[in-house]
């Protein structure tokens, strides 16, 4: 008999672990507390508790190529940067496609989540449940979680001295929609995320005046490169901010920056460098949201110091019994739905004894290794931050789906320069292994063909492809340079 898996949120998180239970053999049900799928990107123009929330100008900050399910690329003609609607149209698309909608029960609320009384030996869980007032009981063999964590916002307020008594409005990124309540005001946005800067931007064309108040700054890139291709194909790493409206906003003096707020008083904000920004009407906190799981018990996830303490950010390591997975918490520097994928096909091999996992001690030394690495490259925070290319081939290997590239150079070099030197898109983790898609080859040697495609709306000469290496050699030609600069001056 197929074992039973329990899986919470029909975002795309929650899409991809049920098409990873498929093809295990798993017999996966999705509770979803809205009435269709898409999670953070089903909009919605008001605001529902327990709900991610986003506003209506919302693009994606990651081209088409690096943010689909690695066997379903999108249509040749779709915006290589997409409209929430856009990407909500293939979301759903994909769960219609590959017959997903069936596994789910919609306007379902999770309200339990408990170890059944014989969890040391079968691994089991009680999954508790409210639909038009009933509740319902149902015990699982396994269960991933895939609620997200755009959904509780993290407001700040203890950590803003006389906000009390500040006479304006202020208000959470998760609450806004639109500019319009905005037009005439004067704005303060602190956060220079990627919503701190996209708020600021769109309320600048219609508020008097808009500041955005930064703890540490931030790089604020384009999402076009060289030759107008997408960033994240052409470069090696993602950077946190993409906003190419930005900094042409603050040179018209449309957009101010200042550093962190020192206080508050009834109609201002002091900032640290003692300047005041006065007559304040609103305030929005773009400053990120909280993990919290409230159908489940908090100490699963945070097992230690109150720090998410998760293997690779999916497992609990101090569970008796490998059965529960958390699926598209870790923030990698890259898309969610390739992420979401392969953490769910690992999932689900370790649900089905496909694979196992390392020793108890051999996860909490991972577990304390990383931490480590995050703190010093991304500071002290909440978020689990980690490198896309770098997490990806280590859950690819975990499963064997990590492309063997000197394999390829010995027996498709086109495909290895490709992968080798080409973007790291998802199409690489469905080209071997389990799970492998016949399609991959094909789609990574024409991912450059659908990128260009919605741009040519002109006839115009032959657009010239990415040369990787040659993006490379530039790189890596200025500390060449200076290298030699150095050594003939000394």
């Amino acid at each position: 008999m197929s074992k039973r898996v329990g899986i919470i949120g029909a975002g795309v998180s929650g899409l991809a672990a049920i098409r990873c239970c498929l093809e295990e053999g798993l017999e996966p049900t999705c509770f979803e507390r809205s009435n269709d799928v898409g999670g953070l990107w089903k909009f919605s123009d008001h605001t529902e508790e327990g709900r991610a929330s986003i506003y209506q100008s919302v693009f994606t900050n990651s081209s088409k190529e690096m943010m689909c399910f690695p066997d379903f690329p999108y249509p040749d003609d779709y915006p290589n940067y997409m409209h929430h609607s856009k990407l909500q149209e293939y979301i759903k698309t994909f769960a219609q496609k590959k017959d997903l909608l069936r596994y789910m029960q919609f306007e379902t609320l999770v309200s339990s989540i408990k170890k059944c009384t014989s969890f040391l030996v079968t691994g089991q869980w009680v999954v508790v449940t409210e639909k038009d007032g009933k509740q319902e009981s149902t015990i699982f063999d396994a269960v991933m979680i895939c609620s997200g964590h755009h959904v509780y916002p993290n407001l700040p307020t203890d950590s803003f001295p006389g906000l009390d008594r500040f006479r304006g409005n202020y208000l959470h990124s998760w609450d806004y929609k639109n500019p319009e309540a905005f037009k005439g005001k004067r704005v303060l946005v602190i956060g220079l995320g990627n919503s701190g800067s996209d708020i600021a931007v769109e309320l600048s064309r219609l508020a008097t005046q808009v500041i955005i108040s930064t703890r540490s700054g931030s790089w604020v890139m384009s999402r076009v490169w060289d030759d107008g291709y997408p960033w994240d194909m052409v470069s090696l790493r993602k950077e946190p901010v993409f906003n190419g409206e930005l900094p042409s906003r603050i040179l018209c003096g449309l957009v101010s920056i200042k550093p962190s707020v020192k206080e508050f008083t009834e109609t201002s904000a002091v900032f640290e460098d003692g300047t005041v920004f006065e007559a304040i009407d609103s305030v929005i906190f773009a400053t990120g949201y909280d993990y919290s799981y409230p159908f489940l018990d908090e100490t699963i996830i945070k097992s230690r110091n109150n720090e998410v303490t998760l293997f690779k950010g999916i497992f609990p390591p101090l569970m008796e019994k490998p059965t529960l997975a958390v699926i598209g918490l870790v923030q990698s520097l890259g898309a969610a739905i390739p992420t979401a994928d392969l953490q769910a096909r690992w999932a689900a091999k370790v649900f089905a004894n496909s694979c196992t996992l390392p020793t108890m001690n051999e996860m909490m030394d991972d577990i304390d290794e990383k931490m480590g690495k995050k703190l010093k490259w991304f500071g002290q925070s909440q978020t689990l931050q980690t490198d896309y290319i770098t997490y990806m081939d280590e859950l690819g290997s975990f499963i064997g789906a990590k492309p063997n590239i000197p394999w390829l150079f010995l027996t498709d070099p086109r495909l290895a320069l490709e992968v080798y030197f080409g973007p790291c898109s998802p199409y690489q983790f469905r080209l071997m292994g389990p799970g492998k898609w016949d399609g991959a080859r094909n789609a990574i040697l024409t991912q450059w063909n659908r990128t260009v495609k919605p741009t040519r709306t002109t006839v115009v000469s032959e657009a010239q492809q990415p040369h990787p290496f040659y993006n490379l050699l530039k790189m890596l030609s200025f500390p060449l340079l200076l290298l030699a600069a150095t050594l003939t001056f000394y």
